[in-house]
């Protein structure tokens, strides 16, 4: 009976080593393929049969991506929004969250219901549009960060996490002369480290990969680009060849690259600086998942 059992067990472990791997080459091939096809050559490419290691290599579909002016100051400003619109968003919905975690917040429940109901009901997109023109926002800055500031899902994903700290330590804090910042700050918020960090993704995520609102608010204010707006531009340049980007000058070293390479290199600039931050936060992952285990 020992063996048997001993024996199943190995299987299912050979088993679940085999698929953790098969998953993991599912999701890593895509990438490296398309990471090689960014630094092979264009006409090479058309060939096909690139893997995950580049047969010609190169770096021109780069130079072609960074030679458009415009680049830099967009990624000052992606970068700018990412920390802020994730910074601002953090502190707005844990501090919502933790209003509503309070079992002695009356109005509780009606505030949840107001939240829920945002998910489902909007007004639109020309209503939403009117309201930042009257609001003064275009060609600014903050339309960046204020309208997306509060998020019903995010707060219910903070409060559901902090629902599980015991309000005894709240109580325990309060006795010990501790005001209610002062249980936010120093209780509530490092037991939520994972929730935080899950929530804080997600912000980075939407903030760095946000094009649409340049495009609608600050198009025409060069000094208020991002990144993905202005890659954007030079893959309307490569594809159709009257993007913004097109003249005289550029015409030659477009010549010199396919639309699929640069679609490639776009997708490589644009995914890796966001990959960067995923091993500072992956500590906060692995403990949230561990965080309600029962001790033996």
């Amino acid at each position: 009976m020992l063996n048997r059992s001993s024996t199943s067990d190995k299987f299912f472990n050979v088993a679940v080593y085999v698929f953790v791997i098969l998953a993991t080459i599912a999701t890593l091939y895509p990438f490296l393929n398309v990471l090689a096809l960014s630094f092979n050559d264009s006409t090479d490419s058309v060939r096909g049969g690139i893997t995950i290691f580049p047969r010609d290599f190169t770096l021109k579909n780069y130079e072609v991506i960074f030679s458009f002016s415009g680049l830099l100051t967009g990624f000052k400003i992606s970068i700018l929004r990412t920390v802020v619109g994730t910074l601002f968003g953090l502190i707005s919905a844990s501090m919502l969250a933790y209003t509503l975690s309070r079992p002695d917040f009356q109005a509780r429940r009606f505030v949840s219901v107001y939240l829920a109901l945002t998910m489902y009901i909007s007004g639109g997109l020309i209503p939403f549009y009117l309201l930042i023109k009257d609001l003064h926002m275009m060609n600014s800055f903050w339309v960046y960060v204020l309208p997306g500031l509060v998020s019903a899902f995010n707060v219910f994903i903070i409060r559901s996490f902090m629902d599980g700290i015991p309000y005894a330590l709240q109580e325990s804090a309060k006795l010990d002369g501790a005001n209610d910042f002062t249980i936010f700050w120093r209780v509530v918020l490092p037991m939520a480290k994972p929730a935080l960090a899950t929530i804080a993704l997600f912000l980075a995520v939407g903030q760095w990969n946000s094009w649409f609102d340049t495009y609608l608010y600050n198009g025409s204010n060069e000094s208020l680009t991002t990144l993905q707006f202005e890659l954007m531009k030079v893959l309307q340049s490569t594809t159709s060849g009257n993007g913004d980007y097109r003249n005289t000058n550029m015409t030659q070293v477009m010549s010199s690259v396919s639309p699929e390479s640069v679609k490639m290199a776009i997708t490589i600039v644009v995914t890796v600086p966001i990959l960067l931050v995923y091993p500072f936060l992956q500590r906060y992952f692995v403990k949230g998942m561990t965080l309600g285990a029962v001790k033996g």
